[in-house]
């Protein structure tokens, strides 16, 4: 069935969802704050900043203003960066649609509060629209997606909630499995981020494929007593917004945040490392507030912290690495049962 669906967000994740929607049936619009990229998107049927060789279909629209955009939702897709959900969602929580549905692909944990992207949500969002929220996380580059390449995500929330954005998303080389697991997956899908930085500090520097192979399961580890600790199924970690979403993030050429660690294994700053890449590598970020959040809730977060060294302290990775390796012995599943 069609339905009116807005994406909050004009990046290459919302581009691509936006399409996807597009290719699925449903009439979309994609909000994004530059009234000229608007006017671009509707005449030229191109994105002039993300996915750029990408075609949009004639069935995309873009609009610049917001409330617009989101008034006539019945399935509302924020995709904007973490860091930008509250002051985009504030405005226009009151006004939605009555029956509309809300499914976050926007990544990362709240600065400040440690507030999950569900939870920020929870907290704008009217009783009646705050009980709609889903997430859809997972393994999955935009590019790949915008082309029709096979792949594989989650939509996580009540079943009542998460229908809506599956029924949506499904189909097309696009399966969506369901979850109701909205922290696991919430936390998941975040900190792959921070541990996508850590695996391309270790092939920066040449450390070889065992280190990125210890580095991504230990960094599963240490996501997983988080997740836990603040009530995940351990069981999630094993699934999409866990170990899938983590190994492609730490290993594919498209991953920014591991573009982001090969540079800064390679010696260079983190201002002209984000200067060049020019779009959101959400694990800058997701560092800070999950350091926060480890120690708030007493979790061991030492990959975490160490990329949060590298990234605030200008810690050498070198150095940030050694003390990695000289960490003292420990069972291999302490802190995990």
């Amino acid at each position: 069935m069609s339905m009116r669906c807005t994406v909050l967000g004009a990046g290459s994740w919302g581009t691509a969802l936006a399409i996807h929607l597009v290719r699925r049936g449903h009439e979309v619009v994609i909000w994004d704050r530059n009234p000229e990229r608007c006017v671009h998107i509707d005449e030229q049927r191109r994105n002039p900043r993300y996915l750029r060789d990408v075609p949009l279909p004639a069935g995309l629209r873009a609009e610049p203003d917001l409330n617009k955009a989101a008034y006539r939702a019945e399935l509302l897709v924020p995709v904007v960066p973490s860091h930008a959900l509250r002051d985009v969602m504030d405005p226009i929580a009151s006004t939605l649609q009555p029956g509309a549905s809300v499914c976050c692909a926007t990544k990362g944990i709240e600065e400040g509060t440690g507030a999950t992207m569900p939870e920020v949500l929870k907290d704008l969002l009217s009783p009646e629209h705050a009980s709609t929220v889903s997430l859809l996380y997972g393994p999955s580059f935009a590019a790949e997606l915008a082309l029709g390449l096979p792949t594989a995500i989650v939509c996580a929330g009540p079943p009542h909630a998460a229908r809506p954005a599956t029924e949506a998303f499904h189909g097309d080389n696009l399966r969506v499995y369901s979850s109701d697991d909205l922290v696991g997956v919430a936390i998941g899908g975040s900190l792959k981020n921070v541990m996508a930085i850590a695996c391309g500090v270790s092939d920066g520097a040449g450390l070889g494929a065992n280190a990125r192979a210890a580095l991504i399961t230990r960094g599963l580890a240490e996501i997983t007593r988080l997740a836990v600790a603040l009530g995940a199924n351990p069981l999630t970690m094993a699934g999409l917004a866990g170990m899938g979403d983590l190994v492609l993030t730490c290993t594919g050429s498209l991953s920014r945040n591991r573009r982001v660690g090969l540079a800064l294994g390679e010696g260079r700053s983190l201002d002209d490392i984000l200067g060049e890449l020019g779009e959101v590598a959400e694990g800058v970020v997701t560092a800070r507030s999950a350091r926060a959040l480890g120690r708030k809730v007493g979790i061991e977060m030492p990959i975490t912290e160490q990329v949060y060294a590298m990234l605030y302290e200008g810690r050498p990775a070198a150095r940030a690495l050694t003390e990695l390796m000289g960490r003292d012995r420990k069972e291999e599943l302490q802190g995990l049962q």
